[in-house]
């Protein structure tokens, strides 16, 4: 009887633990609702060499790394393909919709440890800060070929090196 009764308890403290996560996740999506949604790329881009696979591991408030954007997909980590352009960025991430960074948009390129949920070597992080409408934002990556992909976007944006 005592193991049923310890068996009940672990379960309802799961159960509480994962509402307790679904409503903080919903409540943030409330609070960031303000935030516009990216733009989808332009119809007329030309084709580009500049290609690079990787990992989107999250976007975040600029200069916040654990405070994630949770409202129009750019909560959930995928694999990823970024696409440099004079014009801009093209990040395109398994079971999202596309996103268009213009080059207006972009503020920099800078290298980082950490982010929410993901630490890693020094600087094995790409970063693009740029902005998502009125809201200055953070982009983490984890790419496959992380220098190259570093002299493309520096190539486009025009960057200065940083590193958190």
């Amino acid at each position: 009887m005592a193991k049923e009764i310890s068996i009940v308890i672990v379960l309802v403290i799961v159960a509480l633990a994962l509402t307790a996560m679904v409503v903080g996740w919903r409540a943030r999506k409330r609070r960031q609702s303000h935030i516009a949604a990216p733009l989808a790329p332009p119809a007329d881009l030309d084709d580009t060499d500049l290609r690079f696979s990787g990992k989107y591991v999250a976007t975040t408030v600029a200069g916040d790394q654990l405070n994630r954007i949770n409202v129009h997909g750019l909560g959930f980590r995928a694999n990823c393909l970024l696409e440099v352009h004079p014009e801009g960025i093209v990040v395109s991430r398994a079971g999202s919709p596309d996103l268009w960074l213009s080059r207006s948009d972009v503020r920099g390129i800078t290298r980082a440890t950490w982010t929410i949920d993901r630490v890693v070597e020094s600087n094995g992080l790409q970063v693009i800060e740029w902005n998502l409408d009125d809201t200055a934002v953070d982009s983490y990556f984890r790419m496959d070929d992380p220098e190259t992909c570093e002299r493309a976007l520096d190539s486009v944006v025009g960057n200065e090196r940083q590193s958190q």
